[in-house]
């Protein structure tokens, strides 16, 4: 198990920072793991998981997300 950070997320993703905690928020994104007063990460592989089912969704025609007003 691999724990990353932030900047390597947002690499992998292509999101944006304020996107990753607005989905977090929402609930449609791993959450982060706690690394101390300051420091937070994400679990690799629940990063890839994530990024897989996009790919599926896209497969299928379903839409991912669509945040209501």
């Amino acid at each position: 198990m691999r724990l990353i950070r932030l900047k390597e997320v947002m690499s992998m993703t292509g999101l944006g920072r304020s996107t990753v905690y607005n989905y977090i928020a929402d609930n449609v994104f791993p959450k982060s793991v706690s690394l101390g007063d300051r420091a937070v990460a994400w679990v690799e592989s629940e990063i890839e998981e994530w990024v897989l089912a996009r790919i599926e969704e896209r497969d299928e025609g379903r839409e991912f997300y669509s945040k209501k007003a």
